[in-house]
């Protein structure tokens, strides 16, 4: 990783208003084709969504270009720009697997009542055997293949899982954290002010469930509120993993994975090992929460900078 002389190198001021700017364009384009361009309503959810994911595109291609001209870049080779966004080849297995170990410790009980609920399913269907011969090995791969492929076609699955993550981790993060750094704030003052941003973006989920379900703007309000501050945690945890690790593939396979896994369980009435199971993964979450995201393991060199990006030398 190169070195830079001096700090800073974005006006602070500059990099708070590039930030909201940023938000309000990514949630204010969604609404685009049928405010602004006067486009019929969709005629199906898969024709809303797709357009849906083509503003998303937009908004994130306009905030990279957009960071890319504030941020004191001196060189503009296509790999030096994406480092600055933490997209990079190098040690992406260790920020793929180290990140995606160390979210999942949140999920041990989860994990342990999917599989007391996989039990409990055998268990009803006890003279059910398993057929390990050549036509029972094809069938079951065959109903795999049939659930990937249905899975590939499912736009919710592209929304929840692809387009969202990767949308939303290139502008709250490899943006906005990038240019936050340059501005001069400190790197845990970024932590927290990110996820602020991060949730206002998602206020747009209010007014639409508040239409979309019938119900009360009381209990839309609870409902969204219980959201933004889900996000908001999520949030500061992405953008942790960012500033330590400076790959963007960190904080995007956690996304992926939590969009996955849901809230993580911590209670069920079924058995006490659910609670259990939770408390330990996340005493051994905080535990591992330093270590496990150590600098050192994702870059090769951090020439002391607070950030690991370098940004703090950028001039």
């Amino acid at each position: 990783m190169e070195s830079y002389s001096g700090t800073g190198g974005v006006p602070a001021p500059l990099a708070i208003i590039a930030c909201i700017g940023m938000t309000i364009l990514y949630v204010a384009i969604l609404y685009s084709p049928t405010l602004i361009l006067r486009l019929p309503p969709p005629s199906s959810f898969k024709t809303f969504m797709i357009r849906r994911f083509i503003c998303a595109g937009i908004s994130t291609v306009i905030s990279l270009v957009v960071c890319a001209f504030i941020l004191p870049i001196k060189r503009w080779n296509m790999s030096y720009l994406l480092s600055a966004y933490g997209i990079r080849l190098h040690h992406t297995w260790e920020a793929v697997v180290f990140p995606l170990c160390l979210t999942s410790l949140m999920y041990i009980g989860s994990f342990i009542l999917k599989i007391l609920s996989i039990w409990s399913s055998w268990a009803e269907h006890g003279d059910r055997q398993i057929d390990i011969s050549f036509h029972g090995l094809k069938s079951g791969l065959q109903n795999l293949i049939n659930w990937m492929v249905s899975a590939v076609y499912d736009i919710s699955v592209w929304r929840m899982y692809i387009v969202a993550p990767v949308t939303e981790e290139l502008v709250f993060r490899g943006c906005m954290i990038s240019l936050l750094l340059c501005g001069g704030f400190k790197a845990y003052t970024v932590i927290l002010l990110s996820p602020v941003l991060f949730s206002l973006a998602h206020l747009n989920h209010l007014l639409e469930y508040y239409m979309q379900q019938n119900t009360s703007l009381l209990k839309a309000s609870m409902v969204v509120g219980f959201q933004l501050g889900y996000t908001v945690i999520f949030g500061s945890y992405a953008s942790f993993l960012f500033v330590r690790t400076g790959h963007i593939a960190a904080p995007l396979v956690s996304h992926m994975f939590c969009n996955i896994m849901g809230l993580p369980a911590f209670f069920s009435r079924r058995t006490w090992l659910v609670s259990v199971g939770f408390v330990a993964g996340a005493i051994s979450f905080v535990y591992l929460l330093f270590p496990l995201t150590s600098p050192a393991l994702y870059n090769d060199r951090t020439d002391n900078c607070e950030c690991w990006h370098t940004y703090c030398y950028w001039t």
